[in-house]
C-alpha cells in the first residue's frame, strides 16, 4: 500500500500532534500474539480495498482488526475510523451509525448516505465495520456504494461471514496456536491474580487447558477469570466435566440450542465456545444466572441505575443487585468501562447471545422489554427537565452513551399499536439532543416515523409535530416545516393545548427569520414570548426565542434593543446555569459589538460562543461564530487568516444546510469579508487561503482560534466523566413542566 503524504485534518477525538486522525479506542490490556495474522492483514490491505476478517464468535476478530489498523493508521492521511455495529439492531439505522462515526453531524435534510458520499469523496481513510454479521445485507450494499464513490476509501470488516462483494479479500481468523494461547492465558491470569506465573509443574496443565479450549481467546479469558477461586488443575478438571456434560446434551444446553430449536446443533468450535460460556454460566450462582439473562435486554452499554430498575424483582431485590453485578464483572461476564457518562457495563456479544437464549425461554422476556422501554422514556423525560440547568454537559454525555438503548425503546414503542404515543413522546422529548447536540438527521428519522402512525394521543403527537417543525427549519426544509407547524398550531388550538400552540407559533417565527421576513418574524416571536409568559413556560427553548427576537431587531438596525434582550437572556442563563442558549446570545451580542466597531469585545464573545458550541457538537452555532470571526479577523488586519477561516466555514456548511440559510441578512458579513479579503490579497492568494482553510476540520479550526490566552484557553476536549441522578424508580417519571419567570420582549 502506498503511503499517503497529504496532511489530513485533525480528529474529532483530538489525536496527538502529528498523528493521523481517527477514533480507534485505547487498548485496555496487552495485545498478545497473532504475528502471522497481522502480517497477512497488512498484505491484504495493501492489495485490496475491502478485507473481511471472518471467524467464530470469540475468536478475536475485533481485537485483531483494531490492532492491525492501529499499526497501519499512519498510512491513511485521513485516518482510521471504527464503526461498532454490535449494538445496532435495525438495518435502516446503519447509515446514521456510519455517518455519526465518520463525519460531522449533518443538520441538513439530506439522507445520511448522501452526506457520507460527500464526506468521503476526496478522503483517503480506512473504515472498520466491526460486528456486521447481523446486518450483512445492509452492510454489503452500503460498502459497495461507498467504495464506488470514494476512490481513496478502504474497508476492513470483521464478522462471522464475508460481505460477498466483488474484490473482497477474506482473511479467516483461526484460533490461537498453542504458544500464543498459553501466553494470552498467562497474561490474563496475571491480571486477575497478581503474581501469577506458570510454574514448571503447571506447564502441562496450562497447555492442556489451552488446547481443550481450542485456543479461542474468549474462552481463554473466561477460564483465566476463574483463577480467582480455583487452581489451574481445578479449572482443568471442572472444564473437563463441563465438556462431557454440555456438549451435545439437551438437559443443560441453553434453550436456543435444545433439540427442536431453529438454530440446530452448532459446529464443533461453536460447541466448544458455547461450552466454555456454559461452563462459566454453570459456575454462577442462581441469582447471577438470572441477572445474566435479564441484562440481555440492553443494547451496548448500561449503568447500575438502569439495571436496578429494569432487572429487579422478588428474586433479585434492587438493593442486592450491586453485589450480583460485581460478581458478573469478576467472572468476565460483564466488562466495566469508565466513560464520559460515568461507570458503565457491557456484555460481549457472544455472552449476550447465550444469556438471551435463556431469557427467551422464560415468560419474563416481554415484561423485561417493557421495563427497559419505560426506563428510557423516563430517563429522556428527566434529561429534558435537567437540560435547563448547570448539568447540560452531563446530560449530553448521558444521552450519547444511552443512544443505543434509546433507539431500542423508540423501535419497540413504534412497533406496537398500543405504544405509538410513547414513541411520539420519546422522539419529541429528545428535542434537546437532536437540536442541541447536532443530531438533526437521526431526530428527523424518528420523528417522521412516529408521525406516520396514529397514536390516538393528541398531546404526544403535538409535541412530535412542533419538534419536527423545529428540526425542519434548521435543516432548511421550508415546506416540511410549514406543514408540521401549521398542523400543530391548528390542532393545539382545537384541543386547547396552549403549550404546543406557543411552540408552533415560536418556530413559525424562527422560520420567518431565516427566510428574511423580519417584520413577520418579529410579530410572531413577540406573540410566542407573550404566550410563554402567560402559561409560565421558561426553559432553553423560551430563551432561544428571545435570542432569535434579538437577532431580528439587530438585523433591522436596532442594536440597543438587541443588546437589552440578550443581556436579559445572559442573566437568566446565569441564574439557571444554562450554557447552550447562552452561546447564541453571545453570538448576537458579538454581532452588535462588531457593528459598533468594538472588534476586541466581539472576538471575546465569539470565542466563548465557539467553545460552548463545540463542547455540545452544535455545528450550526459553531459555524456561525467562525463566519463572524473571519470578519473580525479581517478588521484586525489579518486578511489571510480571515480567508482561511472562511474556507474552514465553507467545509462545515454542507453538513449543516444551506450556507447562512440563504439569508441576505446572515450572508451580509460573509460577503463583506470575502470582497475585502480578496481585494487585499488578490484573487490567487485569497483562493489559496480558502483552500488551506478547507482542509481544516472543525476540531482543527477551533484549536486554531482558541489559542492559549483566549477566554476559554484551548479547544474543549472530550466531555468529562460525569454522573447525573436518574429518575426515581418507585414512580413514573414526571412530565415536563413549566417554571415561572419573566421574559423580556
Amino acid at each position: 500500500m502506498r503511503r499517503f503524504s497529504r496532511p489530513g485534518p485533525a480528529s474529532r477525538r483530538s489525536p496527538a500532534r502529528g498523528r493521523a486522525p481517527g477514533n480507534l479506542p485505547t487498548e485496555l490490556n496487552r495485545f498478545v500474539g497473532r504475528r502471522d495474522e497481522l502480517a497477512a492483514l497488512d498484505r491484504q490491505l495493501a492489495a485490496a480495498r475491502l478485507v473481511t476478517l471472518t471467524g467464530l464468535g470469540g475468536v478475536g476478530k475485533s481485537r485483531l482488526a483494531l490492532r492491525g489498523a492501529s499499526i497501519l493508521q499512519d498510512r491513511f492521511c485521513d485516518g482510521v475510523w471504527q464503526v461498532e455495529l454490535s449494538a445496532l439492531r435495525e438495518p435502516h439505522l446503519l447509515d446514521h451509525a456510519v455517518a455519526e462515526a465518520l463525519a460531522p453531524a449533518d443538520r441538513t435534510g439530506r439522507p445520511p448516505r448522501t452526506a457520507l458520499h460527500d464526506h468521503l469523496a476526496d478522503r483517503e481513510l480506512l473504515l472498520i465495520l466491526d460486528g456486521h454479521e447481523h446486518l450483512v445485507d445492509a452492510c454489503a450494499e452500503l460498502t459497495a456504494e461507498l467504495l464506488c464513490r470514494a476512490p481513496g476509501l478502504r474497508v476492513l470488516a470483521a464478522g462471522r461471514r464475508p460481505l460477498g462483494l466483488p474484490g473482497e479479500q477474506n482473511l479467516p481468523v483461526p484460533p490461537m496456536n498453542t504458544a500464543d494461547a498459553t501466553a494470552l492465558f498467562t497474561d490474563r491470569a496475571a491480571s486477575v491474580l497478581p503474581g501469577f506465573a506458570v510454574e514448571p509443574g503447571d506447564e502441562a496443565a496450562v497447555t492442556e487447558l489451552c488446547e481443550r479450549l481450542d485456543g479461542i481467546p474468549l474462552a481463554l479469558e473466561l477460564a483465566a477469570g476463574r483463577l480467582r477461586a480455583l487452581s489451574v488443575d481445578q479449572v482443568l478438571h471442572r472444564l473437563d466435566d463441563r465438556f462431557r456434560l454440555l456438549t451435545g446434551t439437551a438437559r443443560e444446553a441453553p434453550p436456543s440450542s435444545r433439540p427442536g430449536s431453529n438454530q440446530g446443533v452448532p459446529p464443533p468450535r461453536h460447541r466448544t465456545l458455547r461450552t466454555a460460556i456454559g461452563w462459566s454460566h454453570e459456575l454462577c450462582a442462581p441469582e447471577e444466572r438470572l441477572l445474566w439473562a435479564r441484562l440481555t435486554v440492553f443494547a451496548g452499554q448500561f449503568d447500575l441505575d438502569a439495571v436496578e430498575y429494569v432487572c429487579s424483582g422478588p428474586e433479585l431485590p434492587a438493593d442486592e443487585l450491586l453485589d450480583v453485578v460485581e460478581e458478573l464483572v469478576a467472572q468476565s461476564v460483564l466488562a466495566r468501562e469508565d466513560t464520559a457518562a460515568g461507570v458503565r457495563y457491557r456484555m460481549l456479544d457472544t455472552v449476550r447471545d447465550y444469556g438471551a437464549g435463556w431469557l427467551a425461554a422464560t415468560p419474563d422476556a416481554e415484561r423485561l422489554r417493557r421495563r427497559h422501554r419505560d426506563w428510557y422514556v423516563g430517563l429522556a423525560t428527566w434529561c429534558e427537565l435537567d437540560w435547563f440547568s448547570p448539568r447540560q454537559a452531563e446530560i449530553a454525555a448521558r444521552i450519547d452513551a444511552e443512544l443505543p438503548n434509546l433507539r431500542v425503546a423508540l423501535e419497540q414503542s413504534l412497533e406496537s399499536a398500543d405504544d405509538v404515543h410513547l414513541g411520539q413522546y420519546l422522539a419529541g422529548t429528545l428535542w434537546f439532543y437532536w437540536v442541541g447536540c447536532g443530531r438533526l438527521s437521526e431526530g428527523r428519522h424518528w420523528l417522521d416515523r412516529a408521525l406516520e402512525l396514529d397514536s390516538g394521543h393528541d398531546d404526544a403527537r403535538l409535541k412530535a409535530l412542533w419538534v419536527s417543525g423545529h428540526v425542519a427549519v434548521l435543516q432548511g426544509d421550508t415546506v416540511g416545516a410549514l406543514g408540521a407547524l401549521q398542523e400543530c398550531r391548528e390542532e393545539a388550538e382545537r384541543t386547547g393545548n396552549a403549550t404546543a400552540a406557543a411552540y408552533a407559533l415560536h418556530r413559525t417565527g424562527c422560520l420567518a427569520l431565516v427566510c428574511d421576513d423580519m417584520p413577520r418574524a418579529e410579530t410572531l416571536l413577540r406573540r410566542a414570548l407573550a404566550r410563554y409568559r402567560e402559561i409560565g413556560e421558561l426553559n432553553s427553548n423560551v430563551l432561544m426565542g428571545q435570542v432569535e427576537l434579538a437577532m431580528v431587531v439587530a438585523f433591522q438596525g436596532r442594536l440597543d434593543d438587541a443588546v437589552r434582550l440578550c443581556e436579559d437572556v445572559r442573566q437568566v442563563c446565569g441564574d439557571h446555569g444554562e450554557r447552550w442558549t447562552l452561546a447564541y446570545a453571545q453570538f448576537v451580542l458579538a454581532f452588535a459589538a462588531w457593528s459598533r466597531g468594538e472588534g476586541g469585545q466581539a472576538r471575546a464573545l465569539l470565542e466563548e460562543c465557539l467553545a460552548i458550541d463545540h463542547s455540545f457538537h452544535d455545528l450550526l452555532g459553531a459555524v456561525l461564530a467562525i463566519e463572524l470571526l473571519a470578519l473580525v479577523t479581517l478588521d484586525e488586519g489579518d486578511a489571510e487568516e480571515a480567508a482561511v477561516l472562511q474556507g474552514a466555514a465553507g467545509r462545515i456548511w454542507p453538513s449543516v444546510g444551506l450556507p447562512l440559510f440563504g439569508s441576505r441578512h446572515y450572508n451580509q458579513p460573509h460577503e463583506r469579508c470575502a470582497q475585502q479579503a480578496r481585494a487585499r490579497l488578490g484573487a490567487a492568494r485569497y483562493e489559496h487561503c480558502l483552500r488551506t482553510g478547507g482542509q481544516l476540520d472543525l476540531d482543527a479550526t477551533v484549536a486554531r482560534i482558541l489559542r492559549p490566552g483566549s477566554p476559554e484557553g484551548t479547544a474543549p476536549g472530550p466531555r468529562g466523566v460525569v454522573r447525573i441522578a436518574a429518575p426515581p424508580t418507585n414512580q413514573p417519571a414526571a412530565s415536563p413542566s413549566a417554571s415561572g419567570g419573566e421574559t423580556a420582549g
